[in-house]
């Protein structure tokens, strides 16, 4: 994994951090592990407040966004769909003055990341870590400062996964994710997406018994897809239990899904890797050479 590493904390800084959505929660926290600042304050909702602690146990999670930019020389935040804190908190951060840095931990929809109700707030910074998203970051914001970081989860993550061959009965891993749209259609473009994959599952070839495991994404909802489930005809379609990423990607003969970061830590693994966006859904932001498009092969 390449790059030049040019975004820097300073130790003598205090450094306020907001987070929500896991993906940018781990990259952010796994990157000022690594660059820890002598002073560090937390604000964190969602999936992050669950993540944080494993990286800085022994910080409390601050009470406000107001209250955690008091005295602080400059914020980092994640870039996250699922809630307004990270917005807010750079919309804060720039009526007091304070630097602000957005780490983007993704490839797709950048200039949306930045938007809430109609209303644009751009960090000081952005920071990225590996040179597809450097490139297209740099190309939609043209006067902002953009500068790469090291991104020691996704490394983590890989150098965790076995390379040797699954074992047997083999396992289809398909990453959920949520559209947030619909395309067009009556239901909702992770469902079509999962129907597109299993109209076109003859087209990989397996062995019969294979079992084909979804995970869920962290923000979706319990039992979201067992109603999907118990519709299939394919005999073995099951949730992925209750284990981590790298073992399900390790456990796998085959990853699928649409956009989401896992198939990018799963096409470093070595893995066989499809996009399951159906023709009619927006093109797949991922830049990664090596991804296979179902809705090209025939």
């Amino acid at each position: 994994m390449h790059f030049v590493e040019n975004g820097h904390i300073s130790v003598n800084e205090t450094i306020a951090v907001v987070c929500h959505d896991a993906g940018g929660a781990n990259l952010v926290f796994s990157y000022l592990l690594q660059n820890r600042p002598n002073n560090l304050k937390i604000y964190a909702k969602g999936p992050a407040l669950q993540i944080y602690p494993e990286f800085f146990p022994e910080l409390a999670n601050e009470d406000s966004i107001s209250k955690l930019l008091d005295g602080v020389d400059m914020l980092v935040t994640g870039t996250g769909w699922s809630a307004d804190i990270e917005h807010d908190a750079r919309k804060l951060a720039k009526s007091r003055g304070i630097k602000s840095i957005a780490i983007i931990d993704h490839w797709v929809k950048y200039i949306a990341r930045f938007i809430r109700k109609g209303q644009l707030v751009l960090p000081d910074e952005i920071w990225v870590s590996d040179a597809d998203a450097f490139g297209l970051v740099q190309t939609q914001f043209p006067n902002l400062v953009i500068k790469k970081i090291r991104n020691h989860y996704l490394e983590k993550l890989v150098s965790g996964i076995s390379k040797k061959l699954p074992i047997k009965p083999l396992e289809v891993l398909y990453i959920l994710e949520p559209a947030r749209s619909n395309w067009g259609g009556g239901e909702l473009g992770e469902f079509q997406a999962l129907d597109f994959f299993m109209s076109k599952l003859h087209l990989l070839a397996l062995p019969k018994e294979t079992v084909i495991k979804l995970r869920p994404h962290p923000s979706d909802t319990f039992g979201k897809y067992n109603t999907w489930i118990t519709k299939q005809e394919y005999p073995s379609v099951v949730l992925e239990d209750n284990i981590s990423l790298q073992q399900s990607i390790t456990r796998s003969s085959i990853v699928v899904g649409c956009e989401s970061f896992a198939l990018v830590v799963a096409l470093l693994a070595g893995k066989k890797v499809f996009c399951s966006l159906p023709p009619w859904a927006p093109p797949c932001g991922l830049p990664h050479k090596g991804l296979i498009h179902l809705k090209e092969e025939r």
